[in-house]
């Protein structure tokens, strides 16, 4: 102790010194923290690359939090209370609009072309993170919904593997062909997708519709709800899909899916989240769109921007925080270690650079996004405030029907009452 408060003496007594002659002390430590979601696979990407800006920042010093999906939004909304948000926050589609328009979030506009170079950003790559105007996210990669299959288990059973060219009917025929012919205990065709809310809004969009319109209200009905729940419902009955007690196990994060943990053959995913699934399976995976809706069914899938950087409102050190994101978006080394994780790169500059590097995972992933882009529907409207929170219910609500507590046709009345009545008061 008593060395350690030597060397403090000594220290401060020498920067004290070269203050008194006119000389610089230390440079002035421009510290910031950042803040995401993701699995091991992001995270070693994350920190990877921030371990590099540092080297080539001195006096910069980036402090990394990272935690699943489903703890992600109640520690965001607890942080956002208490004014206490990391400078540079890992953002989704579906919530920017609730942030910022919350006064959570910083207008970026003002860095752009400065610490921000968007200029080779095609202008959708740019608007998709714009609120009333202002640009409150900075697009890390363009993806869409894909689900992915474990190829193995569905060639060795026997079984036709699933694709985009699969209807929801024939998935549920082929899901529990496999878990028969599998022959392996606690292990089934599918996840059960019936709480995840991308997945509600591929079947909705399906069916011509929006999951919320643009007065911020739901786009979906009673019926199409029931028809959602009954669909897993069935799923579960004729064992095609893991029973409600596995799935209540996934924290919605891919160590914790049912594909990871052995106990089924497809999950259903985003196309940037191949790479972290990969990472953590040991059997290829197989990516695709998810099953279609039917003759006459509309595009349910778009492309979207898998998730932003945003500066919180908060920030001390938002010059910094900015220049942080421009190395992960732009500058080669943050670029090549980033990689297609978070999706495709928007730049083309960007995706130039890491073209070269791409093992057959991120060919595959960049070859879907090309291989679907004729093929998906507009970007949907911005969710509306109280949109998180329905993500959470629907969850809830499948939920109870998979634990046999509420009948499909109950449970859809019951979750498009509730959910209106949270975007009612939002």
């Amino acid at each position: 102790m008593l060395i350690d408060r030597r060397r403090l003496l000594a220290t401060s007594a020498t920067a004290f010194g070269m203050a008194a002659l006119g000389l610089p002390a230390f440079a002035q430590e421009k510290r910031i923290r950042m803040f995401w979601w993701g699995s091991k696979e992001r995270a070693d990407r994350t920190f990877k690359a921030n371990e590099l800006y540092q080297a080539k920042n001195a006096g910069s010093k980036i402090d990394g939090e990272t935690i699943g999906w489903g703890d992600y939004w109640p520690r965001m909304a607890t942080q956002a209370a208490g004014r206490n948000l990391a400078d540079v926050i890992q953002m989704d589609y579906r919530y920017i609009f609730e942030y910022a328009r919350r006064g959570a979030l910083l207008d970026l506009t003002p860095f752009v072309g400065k610490q921000l170079n968007l200029s080779d950003f095609d202008k959708n790559s740019v608007d998709c993170g714009k609120v009333d105007s202002k640009l409150y996210g900075i697009n890390l990669g363009n993806n869409s919904t894909a689900m992915l299959t474990n190829k193995a288990a569905w060639e060795g059973a026997g079984v036709k593997m699933p694709t985009g060219e699969t209807s929801w009917e024939d998935f549920a025929k082929l899901s529990a062909e496999l878990t028969k012919a599998a022959k392996k205990d606690g292990f089934f065709g599918s996840m059960d997708s019936g709480g995840l809310e991308p997945s509600f809004e591929v079947f909705v969009r399906q069916r011509g519709k929006n999951l919320y319109n643009e007065d911020g209200k739901a786009g979906f009905t009673a019926e199409d709800a029931a028809d959602w729940f009954g669909y897993w419902q069935s799923m579960r009955e004729a064992k095609g899909c893991v029973p409600a007690e596995i799935q209540a196990l996934d924290k919605q994060n891919i160590e914790t899916n049912p594909l990871t943990m052995g106990k089924a053959a497809v999950a259903f995913a985003h196309s940037n989240q191949l790479v972290g699934y990969q990472a953590v399976n040991p059997n290829p995976l197989a990516i695709s769109a998810y099953p279609h809706g039917g003759a006459g069914a509309k595009p349910g899938a778009y492309l979207k921007p898998s998730m932003f950087f945003s500066v919180a409102a908060t920030s001390k050190n938002a010059e910094e925080a900015a220049k942080v994101i421009n190395f992960v978006i732009k500058e080669a080394d943050g670029v090549k270690a980033y990689g297609v994780e978070r999706g495709v790169p928007p730049s083309s500059a960007s995706r130039g650079l890491i073209a070269p590097d791409l093992d057959a995972l991120g060919k595959a992933q960049v070859d879907y996004i090309g291989d679907i882009t004729n093929k998906v529907g507009p970007l949907p409207p911005p969710p509306p405030k109280g949109a998180g929170e329905i993500a959470f219910l629907l969850r809830r609500t499948n939920e109870e029907v998979g634990f046999g507590k509420a009948k499909p046709a109950d449970a859809g009345k019951k979750f498009l009452a509730e959910a209106s009545s949270i975007l009612s008061r939002a």
